[in-house]
C-alpha cells in the first residue's frame, strides 16, 4: 500500500501530462470523438496559430481581449499558459449575456447568447465563469460551452415569479390545465371535494434571490451529469473546478465548486465572494462520509486524521488524532487499523484526498481513481456550488470598484490584498473612460503573479517563486451594474 500510495500523486500528474497532449483534453488512446474540440475561449477570437503560438511553455505570452473586442460591462480579461504541467492551457473562461426563454416547463431548449436581448424575450442575465481543469481540458470545455444553458434552463422555471418582485415566492404551485384535469373528480387520486380541516403552522418565508441560487445550485448538479452521461459516447477527460458569477435583477450571485476565488474591491474595501474548497477546509465532510461509508476506503484508507503516519512500531501507543466530529485534536490508542494511509494526508496545496487529489468541489472526475487501484475518487467529490450575494442596488460604484475572478494559479502567488493593491493602484493610472483599462489591468495582474523567468525560475516581487500554473483572471466593474435595467 505504501508503494502504491507514493506512486499515486506520480502517476496523476503523469495522467494530467499525456491527457493534456490530445486535442481535446482526451486520452490519447481514445477511440470516442471529442464533445467540443480544444480552443481557448470564444471571445478572444484567436486564429488556430494564434492558439498554437500562446500554447508557449519558455515565453508564456499574456493573452488579452483584442482592442477591436468588447466583453459586457467592459469587462478585462488575460490568462497565460502553464510553465510545463501539462502540455494545454486547462483553464477555460466564458462570459455572455444570456436569456432564459419562456417555455413550456416540459421544453428546455438551448439557449443562446443574444447580443441584443429584450425583457419580452425572457429573463436576461449576465454570466461569467472560469474553468481550471485537472488530468485533461475535456471536462473544462465541455462546461465552459454548456453550464451558463443549464442556468439558463434552471431559471426558465421560475421567470414569471422572479419578475413578480411584489409577492414572496408561493409554496406551491398551481397546477397547468392538463394536471388539473388530470386530477379531477372521480380519477384515481383526485383531490376530495370536502375542504381539508384548518391546521395551524408557520410557513417559511422564501425570497425570490433563494430560487436564484436553488438554479445555479441545481445547475452544476446537471452539468455535472451530463458529463457523466455523455462520457459513454465522447471523449471528456478529467475534471474541473468551476467558479461562477450571474448578475440577474440588480444582485450579483457567485457560485464557486474548488479552488478558484473572486473579491469585490469597492472603495479600498475587499469583500470575499467565494470560498475555497480544498480537503483541509471540507475534512469534516471528508470524513464523515468515510466513517458512515467505510466501503468507500477500500480496506486501505483510515477516516481518521493523525499529525503524521503511523509507524508500526507506533501500535499501543497513544497519539493524537481527530475525526470528523472535532476541530481539536485529542489522544488515541493506536491500533493495527490506523497504520492505513489517512484519507486526507499532507497540509496547504499538497493536501490530496486518497493520495490523489487536491479539490474537493467541481465538476467531472467520474472515472478518477486511487493510483493502481479500484478505489473511486469522485464519491469524495461535490459538484454542488457555494453560491453567494452582492447586491448592486445597495452602493453607487465607482470606475475603479470591481470584481476579480481568477484561478488558483493567481491565487498561490498573491493574496486578495496584494491583488487589491495592483487593481487599484493600475486603474487609478487609467483614463476613467478608457474603456479597455480594465483589460490592461488583467493583463498586469496576470503579469505579477507570473513573474519574471530567471535562472532560478519564474519569480515575482521579492524574489518570490512565481506561479507556474495556468491563470486566468476577469475584472469586471460593478458600476455598470448600476446602469442595468
Amino acid at each position: 500500500m505504501l508503494t502504491r500510495v507514493k506512486s499515486a500523486v506520480a502517476g496523476f500528474m503523469g495522467g494530467i501530462m499525456a491527457g493534456g497532449s490530445s486535442g481535446g483534453g482526451g486520452n490519447t488512446g481514445s477511440e470516442l470523438p471529442l464533445k467540443f474540440p480544444y480552443m481557448r475561449p470564444q471571445f478572444l477570437g484567436l486564429s488556430p496559430d494564434e492558439i498554437e503560438c500562446s500554447a508557449d511553455h519558455i515565453a508564456r505570452p499574456i493573452l488579452i481581449l483584442k482592442e477591436t473586442r468588447r466583453l459586457p460591462w467592459a469587462t478585462g480579461y488575460a490568462e497565460v499558459i502553464n510553465a510545463g504541467k501539462s502540455a494545454l492551457n486547462e483553464d477555460q473562461a466564458c462570459c455572455e449575456v444570456v436569456v432564459a426563454r419562456r417555455r413550456p416547463m416540459s421544453y428546455c431548449p438551448p439557449s443562446t447568447p443574444s447580443k441584443t436581448p429584450t425583457d419580452s424575450e425572457g429573463l436576461v442575465f449576465h454570466y461569467w465563469a472560469l474553468f481550471d481543469g485537472h488530468a485533461g481540458s475535456g471536462a473544462a470545455v465541455v462546461a465552459s460551452r454548456l453550464l451558463q444553458h443549464h442556468i439558463a434552463c434552471q431559471l426558465q422555471a421560475v421567470i414569471e415569479i422572479l419578475r413578480n418582485l411584489a409577492s414572496l415566492p408561493p409554496t406551491v404551485l398551481a397546477l397547468t390545465r392538463a394536471a388539473s384535469l388530470r386530477g379531477a373528480s372521480g380519477m384515481p387520486g383526485s383531490p376530495s371535494s370536502t375542504p381539508p380541516p384548518p391546521r395551524f403552522f408557520t410557513e417559511k418565508k422564501v425570497q425570490h434571490e433563494s430560487l436564484v441560487i436553488g438554479a445555479i445550485e441545481n445547475a452544476f448538479k446537471e452539468m455535472d451529469a451530463q458529463i457523466e452521461k455523455e462520457k459513454q459516447v465522447y471523449n471528456i477527460t478529467g475534471g474541473c473546478t468551476a467558479l461562477t458569477v450571474v448578475y440577474l435583477l440588480g444582485k450579483l450571485y457567485v457560485g464557486n465548486a474548488g479552488d478558484s476565488r473572486a473579491i469585490i474591491i469597492r472603495n479600498n474595501e475587499i469583500i470575499p465572494m467565494s470560498t475555497e474548497f480544498t480537503p483541509e477546509s471540507e475534512r469534516q465532510r471528508l470524513q464523515f462520509l468515510g466513517f458512515m461509508q467505510p466501503h468507500l476506503l477500500g480496506n486501505e484508507f483510515t477516516h481518521l486524521e493523525f499529525p503524521r503516519r503511523v509507524q508500526r512500531k507506533e501500535v499501543g501507543k497513544r497519539m493524537l488524532y481527530r475525526d470528523f466530529t472535532m476541530n481539536g485534536w485529542a489522544y488515541k490508542t493506536i491500533e493495527d487499523e490506523d497504520l492505513k494511509f489517512p484519507l486526507i494526508y499532507g497540509e496547504g496545496k499538497k493536501a490530496r484526498v486518497l493520495a490523489t487529489i487536491g479539490v474537493t468541489r467541481g465538476l467531472g472526475d467520474h472515472d478518477l481513481k486511487v493510483h493502481d487501484s479500484n478505489i473511486y475518487i469522485k464519491p469524495f467529490l461535490s459538484c454542488c456550488p457555494e453560491v453567494k450575494v452582492y447586491n448592486l442596488t445597495q452602493y453607487e460604484h465607482g470606475a475603479d470598484d470591481v470584481l476579480v475572478m481568477g484561478t488558483d494559479g493567481l491565487w498561490d502567488v498573491l493574496s486578495n490584498q496584494e491583488v487589491a493593491e495592483a487593481v487599484t493602484t493600475f486603474l487609478a493610472n487609467c483614463d476613467p473612460d478608457d474603456l479597455h483599462r480594465y483589460t490592461m489591468a488583467a493583463q498586469d495582474l496576470v503579469m505579477r503573479a507570473r513573474g519574471v523567468l530567471r535562472d532560478r525560475g519564474w519569480r515575482i516581487t521579492n524574489e518570490r517563486l512565481g506561479s507556474g500554473d495556468d491563470i486566468s483572471v476577469f475584472i469586471i466593474p460593478l458600476m455598470y451594474g448600476n446602469r442595468q435595467p
